[in-house]
């Protein structure tokens, strides 16, 4: 585990291999699997969970009530919510719960609204709203999500029709 000096880490839940960069705040009670990078400038409360071989890049804060399972892909400033309702210094009992299933990517700039999951390896663009649950293996982008076709797990990008680029349809 590589924990930067100028970072901020309370929690002694993190996984070997992980490096954790300048300028990163988190909670004692985050749990962070193994062989994750999280970025510099990140933030992680406590009722986090970060699966293994995770990637958080710069600028984001998971909020209480976020999971993301393994193999899963944070873009730069990707902003997490976990209250539909906020108000200051008025908490609900309980914080919605997002769910970001395994080898799912999120690209920089989205915004995830609480309490939703987004899909096994489904690939959300960058700049996007993501409003609604997403289901596995689909390619989504916009404000509010459209769906603009599907994506293999091994990350080959298929119309709405399931084919690939040179026309070969897919099974997923």
């Amino acid at each position: 585990m590589k924990i930067h000096p100028l970072s901020d880490v309370q929690s002694k839940n993190i996984g070997e291999s992980t490096s954790i960069w300048q300028y990163c705040v988190i909670f004692s009670k985050a749990r962070i699997g193994c062989n994750c990078n999280i970025c510099a400038h990140v933030l992680i409360e406590n009722d986090v969970v970060i699966g293994n071989n995770v990637t958080v890049k710069s600028g984001v804060q998971i909020w209480d009530g976020v999971t993301l399972e393994d193999n899963v892909f944070i873009g730069p400033n990707v902003t997490f919510t976990n209250d539909l309702a906020p108000r200051s210094k008025q908490y609900p009992e309980q914080f919605s719960k997002t769910l970001i299933k395994k080898g799912a990517s999120i690209g920089a700039n989205s915004t995830i609204i609480a309490g939703h999951v987004i899909g096994e390896y489904a690939l959300i663009g960058a700049g996007s709203v993501v409003t609604k649950n997403v289901p596995a293996n689909t390619v989504w982008y916009g404000n509010p999500i459209c769906q603009h076709g599907y994506i293999t797990n091994d990350g080959t990008l298929l119309d709405m029709e399931k084919k690939d680029k040179y026309g070969n349809k897919y099974e997923l």
